[in-house]
């Protein structure tokens, strides 16, 4: 008896093993097409990025003029949603609203330097507009350690 025990035994962790091994092959078959729709749409991201950063009234009282995409991408995974997001460096350029109280600042013309912030959502790239200002993409993954784990790259 101990010996049929032990066979079922055997049988269930073979079938465990490869189990565990189609799942990490779908997922990394999936990361590697999530990846593939943002290079492909990466265009179209950056322009809505722009419409939606613009629109959002931050930063107060300056008007977004133009973003300088970096080349890089950096993949990350949230800790506790499991989604997937992007990081590109952006170089960001602003000027004053007519009548703000930034208008006449010198600082105002200052390129600065961030991190646009894309989420893959329901089998699509999408953006609201997120900018972490002041950190480069590899900046961001370590300053958001905690929420952010880095994808290598398939």
């Amino acid at each position: 008896m101990y010996w049929i025990w032990l066979g079922l035994a055997a049988a269930g962790s073979l079938l465990l093993i490869l189990l565990l091994e189609l799942l990490r092959r779908h997922y990394k078959r999936a990361l590697v097409q999530a990846r593939s729709r943002f290079l492909q749409a990466r265009e179209h991201l950056e322009a809505d990025f722009f419409t939606a950063a613009s629109r959002s009234g931050k930063p107060r009282g300056l008007r977004w003029k133009n973003c300088e995409w970096d080349s890089e991408v950096l993949f990350a995974r949230d800790r506790q949603t499991r989604q997937l997001i992007a990081l590109v460096g952006v170089t960001i350029s602003f000027e004053a609203i007519e009548g703000s109280d930034m208008e006449g600042l010198a600082a105002v013309g200052n390129l600065r330097n961030a991190s646009g912030v894309f989420f893959f959502e329901r089998g699509r790239w999408r953006t609201v507009g997120k900018v972490v200002f002041n950190l480069n993409p590899g900046e961001t993954l370590a300053h958001f350690q905690q929420q952010y784990e880095r994808l290598e790259t398939v």
